[in-house]
């Protein structure tokens, strides 16, 4: 009886803890940031499966330790029955490991496919340099055939708690695929905004690209993830998510100033 009744409680704070769980988005997030784009979201979704499946484990193991430790105590000095070199019990511990690792590895390959997927021509694309230590973003657009340069930001190197004003702004519309091809001129570098759930390094001698389409507009901090010298603590950015017609404008403007300057 006080076996059956240790296993109800636990099952009662266990439905407790799930249902406070869902009740709050921060703790559903399981300390993830909350997610701004597509990629995001399917990686989001991929964590908080392998939470569920590990929980899910994690709740069969309990419930074994707990029914052994209730119901097969040691209460004489009999020895009680063996199972060793039981064929059916064998199989089941080789096969159900087996089949966990198989669900994981399936879902883990598709939305990394997803997540990691080009398309042939994206509507925009942005070129960043990584180097010691500040971001640099160039937008590119095809004019005649040919890939041009049509904006450009440089950044320095900025304090940790610097204004938000410092730092450099990648800027991009949001519901529109952009590109995001690194690039580096000394040393290892990497790109990482929280909010993507996403970072991908910046080596030098190689272009690593990816591609994500954001849905929620704002002002997201980004910052090097990868140790690359003294001041790496101040390699810091903000992307800038605006609506298409504000990207638009954007990219208006810097074309008019280039003109102007090159007057």
């Amino acid at each position: 009886m006080r076996g059956r009744r240790a296993l109800r409680s636990a099952a009662a704070l266990g439905l407790l803890a799930m249902t406070a769980t869902a009740c709050s988005g921060e703790v559903a997030r399981l300390g993830m940031p909350e997610p701004i784009s597509d990629q995001a979201e399917r990686m989001l979704k991929l964590w908080q499966g392998s939470w569920i499946a590990a929980f899910a484990v994690g709740v069969v193991v309990w419930g074994l330790i707990i029914w052994a430790v209730l119901f097969h105590r040691k209460r004489s000095d009999d020895l009680p029955p063996q199972v060793r070199y039981n064929m059916p019990i064998e199989i089941l511990y080789t096969a159900v490991p087996f089949v966990i690792i198989a669900v994981l590895f399936y879902f883990t390959a598709r939305d990394q496919n997803y997540v990691e997927k080009l398309s042939d021509d994206p509507p925009v694309v942005v070129d960043v340099t990584g180097f010691q230590w500040s971001w640099q973003f160039d937008y590119k657009e095809k004019v005649g055939g040919k890939e041009q340069t049509v904006a450009s930001v440089v950044g320095v190197p900025v304090a940790p708690n610097a204004p938000s004003g410092a730092k450099p702004v990648m800027t991009i519309p949001s519901g529109q695929k952009v590109r995001v091809r690194l690039h580096a001129n000394d040393v290892i570098h990497s790109f990482w905004v929280p909010a993507l759930l996403y970072k991908k390094d910046v080596m030098p001698g190689y272009t690593n690209e990816f591609e994500f389409t954001a849905r929620k507009e704002g002002l997201y901090e980004g910052r090097c993830a990868e140790l690359c010298g003294v001041d790496h603590s101040r390699m810091l950015f903000q992307l800038k998510v605006v609506s298409p017609a504000e990207y638009a404008k954007f990219i208006a403007d810097s074309k008019a100033k280039a003109a102007g300057g090159a007057q």
